[in-house]
């Protein structure tokens, strides 16, 4: 006879929201409330006062984004005594982290959806929260920022029961508790009008409308690897839910793996989550989080059950990647100056390493130096790449192009919901700037006294390089997010880069002699004494045409000198881009060499007799094919 499972106040809750609407400054605020720590302990952790705890890898830190899901636990203590454990999941925000968000929404039995009490329902809140609803999956509303001055809570309820009738949410789904916050602050409150003291109310809330975490601990053991961790010393580490039974240490297991291989195994050791950290258990029962170690090839979609009855789970489903580049080895001039690592054998066990545990990320290994490298959009490959290169490689990358599919013989392309808010003044420029590579907008309305809000359909090619020159239309005050939407049929070309570029005839360093003489011809992308070398790009014509310039030509020195002549000469403020903007910027035929130190943009054939040579045999293809 099995014994009725008694509740064991355990919640598992994940925290979905938009970019920027404060998951992680909320996640900081329940650790520092839940008196788990000393004082001071968790701003010391967090790298100062205003430092994030649980944005932990550096990136994350420098740009203030979420991209690496990550598990934490509470403990909240009621006035009466009772105790209830928390496992909190922070998810990433942007759509280009969605294989995150989709695997480890598969570990809670509710969410907290974050929205920005001024900007609403965003596109990446769309995405977050339909694929909660997908799992199930009913939110508790929490409208963060409630101390905004330009702050509108009553609407954006109204805004986001609209949007979840949109995405079809049931009629429990649509019955929301709604909780108002200011993360920043900590403070939580049943009424946006009343501001408390602490988070009391919010964590009220997660124990009252999130259910107690479900499972049967007598039933055969069922867990779902979610996540991979690695360390150096015990190799891959598995992260989880115990769904049904009890997993324990040093006790055999059968691993089923998502194309139905199967295996047994032990756990050399068990981790539970407490705090920040991982404490060691010898077991952990059904409805609970956990870390598998010591289970060799351990993969994410694993399913460990019992091995005299091993029941499979349904495995990780995860989008397809929309967006495709070309990695290559660095064949430039300064290839192998600053880099460790720069060979392609190298860059090849980098990226299969990177698909171990990044399950977005598709790679094609072909011959030769180059492999081809896909995956959700701009923003994740290009996080990729910045983590090699801070690791020591030498890479160089093709233009970022979009994968089509083909659909019932018709050949479908991604479409993205893109929302732009900008000036008012600055509307009919992004509307021109956005129509000319085929958007359709859906609606336009006021946002406060100075903003308008802007929501599009567009292809996902018409997005790279879009952002960049918005913000050159809008005096860099205008902000765009975009979401995957669905695919759609092919619709004709998009205009490319309007202007050319100005390319090194020579290599050396620039002087500023020779920067000056090129003020008037376009936009530099370097500085004097900056080292360059034939074929490298140093900045953008004014024209339409590719210009080859001599950027290294030193001032003649003589004895004659014009009375009136200045002595000093003021130089231009050259245009330096970031890794995403350079991906952006570039053409077919060129690429972003990628180094530890530096980012140059480069043709991709160095020679310009090559160019020209491959010029001419494209117009020639292009005749014979409209002959």
């Amino acid at each position: 006879m099995t014994r009725p499972q008694q509740p064991r106040n355990l919640r598992n809750v994940a925290i979905i929201a938009h970019v920027d609407h404060g998951k992680t400054t909320l996640v900081d605020q329940l650790l520092k409330q839940s008196g788990m720590f000393r004082a001071g302990e968790l701003d010391k952790l967090a790298g100062g006062q205003h430092g994030l705890i649980m944005d932990s890898n550096p990136i994350e830190r420098e740009r203030g984004i979420t991209i690496l899901s990550k598990n934490c636990a509470v403990t909240y203590s009621r006035p009466n005594g009772e105790q209830f454990r928390i496992n909190i999941v922070d998810t990433p925000g942007h759509a280009d982290f969605g294989g995150e968000v989709e695997r480890v929404l598969r570990m809670a039995d509710g969410c907290l959806l974050l929205v920005d009490s001024a900007e609403g329902p965003m596109p990446q809140t769309r995405f977050v929260l339909s694929k909660a609803l997908e799992c199930g999956l009913k939110p508790l509303v929490v409208v963060n920022k409630c101390d905004r001055p330009d702050g509108r809570p009553g609407e954006i309820i109204n805004e986001v029961f609209d949007l979840l009738v949109e995405l079809g949410a049931e009629d429990l789904a649509l019955d929301f508790p709604v909780i108002y916050a200011a993360g920043r602050d900590g403070w939580a409150s049943t009424d946006w009008k009343k501001r408390t003291e602490n988070m009391r109310d919010l964590f009220e809330a997660i124990v009252e409308h999130v259910p107690d975490a479900s499972g049967d601990p007598e039933a055969p053991l069922q867990m779902l690897i979610t996540t991979l961790d690695y360390s150096e010393y015990v190799g891959r580490i598995g992260i989880g839910r115990v769904y049904n039974g009890v997993i324990k240490r040093n006790t055999t297991f059968a691993v089923l793996d998502r194309n139905g291989q199967r295996r047994n195994a032990k756990a050399a050791k068990l981790m539970a989550f407490s705090g920040l950290g991982r404490v060691e258990v010898d077991e952990v029962a059904a409805g609970d989080l956990c870390a598998v170690i010591g289970v060799e090839n351990i993969d994410i979609g694993d399913t460990l059950a019992d091995p005299t009855d091993p029941k499979p789970l349904p495995p990780v489903k995860v989008d397809e990647p929309t967006l495709t580049m070309i990695f290559r080895v660095n064949d430039s001039p300064f290839a192998g100056q600053e880099g460790q690592y720069v060979t392609s054998r190298q860059i090849r066990d980098r990226l299969l390493k990177e698909c171990e545990h990044n399950v977005a990320l598709k790679v094609e290994f072909g011959a030769g130096d180059e492999f081809q490298v896909s995956g959700r959009g701009l923003l994740h490959l290009g996080i990729l790449i910045e983590n090699m290169r801070r690791e020591g490689f030498e890479l160089s990358v093709g233009k970022p192009k979009v994968i089509t599919k083909e659909i019932h013989h018709t050949l479908h392309e991604p479409i993205e919901y893109l929302v732009v808010d900008a000036p008012n003044q600055h509307v009919g420029a992004v509307m021109e700037l956005v129509g000319t590579r085929g958007g359709i907008l859906e609606t336009m309305e006021p946002r406060g006294e100075s903003l308008t809000h802007m929501e599009f359909e567009i292809a996902s090619r018409g997005l790279i390089g879009l952002r960049s020159r918005l913000l050159t239309a809008t005096q860099g005050e205008a902000i765009m997010h975009h979401a995957f939407e669905r695919y759609a049929p092919v619709q004709g070309e998009l205009p490319g880069r309007g202007q050319g570029v100005l390319i090194s005839l020579d290599a050396g360093a620039a002087t500023a002699h020779s920067i000056e003489a090129m003020a008037e011809r376009g936009v530099m992308f370097i500085e004097p004494q900056d080292k360059v070398y034939a074929g490298m790009i140093i900045g953008e014509h004014n024209r339409d045409n590719d210009l080859v310039v001599n950027i290294t030509r030193a001032k003649q020195l003589t004895n004659f000198r014009e009375a009136t002549k200045e002595a000093f000469v003021r130089l231009k403020t050259p245009r330096k881009m970031t890794l995403e903007q350079c991906l952006e910027y570039i053409e077919d035929d060129e690429l972003v060499e990628i180094t530890p130190t530096s980012v140059r943009v480069r043709k991709r054939l160095l020679d310009e007799s090559q160019r020209k040579k491959a010029e001419r045999a494209a117009r020639d293809k292009a005749a014979a094919a409209t002959a």
